[in-house]
């Protein structure tokens, strides 16, 4: 039996899919109603992280977890690591982030991150951490100034980032969780090339068939735009990323994909071709 959380973001409805068809599958789901993959072998338990008991009637007779948590506050990766622990589950595999790793990456997301990889490391269940890149769905946020205005706006046009396709983050995860000597080990997870934003507009625009501009952001525009979304600390940590993205720390190109999977990892052609209606015009 594995458990999969986290199954109505990019990655995880990605990992429940691939999982659907395998074998008992359980999913734990704050709100069960946004789900999009069931079927008669899937068990859906409703609850929250903090809620302990719909946490342990989710974790009972589970072999495996796949984790995805997000708040920056709350101690889920704890709580989780905790319950799991308690519940004899005998691999955690948690979805983290590159950066973690990177010595450079000091910013509040990633020290974060650090320490809940290290509170699922103390919590005595075997572990394997899975670090991808930035998600190439990521730039869906263009997608409202695309369809009214044909313009891509974004801070530091030409930084380069080897992005990944959340479907390839997925089906390691799902190799991973299916496969066979993975404990104590984390992977970096990276798309095949390294792309700027100036460089993804431009295939968005050969995809789509309309011309597209880009219009870079200034910093003081970037930053006003991320706190009116999120809390200060989350905005900060997301203009420091951009500055290491633009002194090229997030151009390295891992073969993580094709070396788990046998595939080739996605290019950012084929995310946008795959998600070209997300952008059609208005």
């Amino acid at each position: 039996m594995i458990l999969v959380t986290g199954a109505t973001g990019a990655v995880g409805r990605e990992v429940a899919r691939l999982l659907a068809t395998a074998g008992p599958l359980r999913i734990l789901a704050r709100r069960p109603e946004r789900l999009t993959v069931r079927g008669d072998g899937i068990e859906v338990v409703e609850g929250a992280y903090g809620n302990r008991p719909a946490l342990d009637r989710a974790l009972r007779g589970v072999d495996s977890v796949f984790l995805v948590t997000n708040s920056p506050t709350e101690p889920d990766d704890e709580r989780v690591a905790g319950a799991a622990a308690a519940a004899g589950v005998r691999h955690l595999v948690k979805l983290s982030m590159m950066a973690v790793e990177e010595a450079g990456a000091d910013d509040f997301i990633t020290r974060r991150q650090r320490q809940n990889e290290e509170a699922i490391r103390e919590s005595g269940v075997p572990w394997t951490f899975v670090r991808p890149r930035t998600f190439m769905s990521n730039t869906l946020s263009w997608a409202p100034g695309i369809r009214s205005a044909g313009v891509v706006r974004a801070l530091y046009g030409d930084a380069p980032v080897a992005c990944v396709d959340p479907r390839d983050v997925a089906a390691v995860a799902v190799a991973v969780l299916t496969g066979a000597g993975h404990e104590g080990r984390a992977y970096a997870v990276s798309g095949p090339d390294a792309i700027t934003a100036r460089e993804q507009t431009a295939q968005l625009s050969r995809v789509l068939g309309r011309s597209l501009r880009f219009k870079e952001l200034g910093l003081d525009a970037a930053r006003t735009a991320l706190l009116a979304k999120y809390p200060k600390p989350v905005a900060e940590a997301f203009l420091e990323s951009a500055e290491r993205q633009r002194a090229g720390a997030k151009a390295a190109v891992v073969p993580t994909v094709q070396e788990l999977t046998g595939l080739q990892a996605r290019s950012y052609r084929t995310w946008a071709a795959d998600h070209a209606d997300a952008f059609a015009a208005e």
